[in-house]
């Protein structure tokens, strides 16, 4: 069993600034991947980023390229999302998930086993 806990959302303007963070505990181990994703009201769950928990490689969604940071803090045992520059289009709730790491479909919502409850941005213009 692996436990997810995200934190640091909250109500921001355009261009600021906010760091997400993902708490993980449990069962955790090298072959897992977390992985962060944003809902929108009335859209469907969206990927954003991943994370390989061993090797630390990294992959992002082309929407975010550029403004998001995906990292792994070994000491707090948390995968943080920095997000500059805001945009109102960020406003969604961001989840982590995480799997033990299958070879394809790590984009995919659907792939992912274990999640947390969610974290609100919410972006004004």
């Amino acid at each position: 069993q692996v436990q997810l806990v995200e934190s640091g959302g909250g109500l921001v303007q355009a261009g600021d600034s906010l760091k997400l963070s993902c708490k993980v505990s449990g069962r955790i181990f090298s072959g897992y991947t977390v992985a962060w994703f944003r809902q929108a009201p009335g859209k469907e769950r969206q990927f954003v980023s991943r994370i390989g928990w061993s090797v630390g490689t990294t992959v992002y969604a082309e929407s975010v390229q550029g403004r998001f940071t995906i990292s792994k803090d070994n000491a707090k045992n948390t995968v943080n999302l920095q997000i500059n520059s805001l945009k109102p289009e960020d406003t969604a709730v961001y989840y982590c998930a995480a799997v033990i790491s299958p070879p394809y479909g790590l984009e995919s919502p659907s792939t992912y086993v274990y999640w947390g409850q969610g974290t609100q941005v919410t972006v004004s213009s």
